[in-house]
């Protein structure tokens, strides 16, 4: 299905350039538990040196909480990313469109999820990646990198790669369901998700962040400099570590009654 409408202004989206890529592979990333994907997706931007060249309007999709006061004066609004990056492959091969949005939508999701598949598919993409949250109730000593795709074909290509199958599950936010709206339009779909414990969703993990971006790049055949990542996921386990004591800690003094304060028939 081609893209809907090229009249991009009205849909909202605001492109600097176009640029003539060969044959690019979209990945995309919003924040999640974890920060996995957006960190990971950053990163990549980041150290590959992709290039902004368009933007899509937050504002249908997001409320925004307050106002920022700097030396007590009242700052305009600040809406978070939701910017395009492209990057050129130096040697013959897939180029790649870079999605980074700063926070998840609050409204309109799947209308945005259209709109970056109408991006995509007016450069050129055929194939979308995305990155999401392992959910184990077990923190992983080595995070292993599951996998889902829209077709068998690529699901046996990501397991020759590394990648878990692990049969049934769900992607939340807009990490999953950008997929599914790339599927809908006609585009191949690949989610990487990296292994993360359950009982601190809120804490950013670099480790499967690492992990993640490991598998992407032997799947797309791309070199990164994953030291600085590296450095701080090895920071991160310590912090990973400390917080998930604390949190069995509380969790045990919570819900744990001593047998000494049970009345007869819990003992019985």
């Amino acid at each position: 299905m081609a893209p809907r409408s090229k009249n991009w202004t009205k849909l909202g989206i605001r492109l600097n350039v176009e640029p003539e890529l060969d044959q690019p592979i979209l990945i995309a990333a919003w924040p999640g538990v974890g920060n996995i994907a957006l960190r990971a997706v950053s990163y990549l931007q980041e150290k590959l040196g992709a290039e902004p060249f368009g933007d899509i309007d937050p504002r249908p999709y997001v409320d925004l909480p307050g106002v920022f006061i700097e030396d007590n004066l009242i700052q305009p609004p600040r809406f978070p990313r939701s910017q395009l990056f492209f990057w050129r492959r130096p040697q013959p091969g897939r180029d790649l469109i870079i999605y980074v949005g700063d926070t998840q939508p609050g409204h309109n999701t799947y209308e945005l999820a259209h709109r970056v598949i109408d991006i995509a598919q007016h450069l050129g993409v055929d194939t979308v990646y995305t990155m999401a949250a392992a959910l184990l109730a077990e923190p992983p000593e080595n995070p292993r990198v599951w996998a889902t795709a829209s077709d068998a074909e690529l699901v046996a290509e990501l397991k020759k790669k590394g990648a878990v199958l692990k049969g049934d599950f769900f992607v939340a936010g807009m990490n999953g369901l950008l997929l599914a709206v790339a599927k809908e339009r006609g585009l191949r779909a690949v989610c990487l998700l990296g292994e993360t414990p359950r009982l601190i969703p809120q804490v950013d993990n670099p480790v499967a962040s690492l992990a993640v971006l490991r598998v992407l790049c032997k799947v797309l055949d791309i070199q990164v400099d994953t030291k600085d990542l590296e450095t701080m996921a090895e920071e991160a386990k310590v912090e990973i570590s400390r917080m998930l004591m604390e949190t069995q800690k509380k969790f045990l003094q919570d819900f744990t009654i001593p047998l000494w304060e049970r009345g007869e028939e819990s003992q019985s």
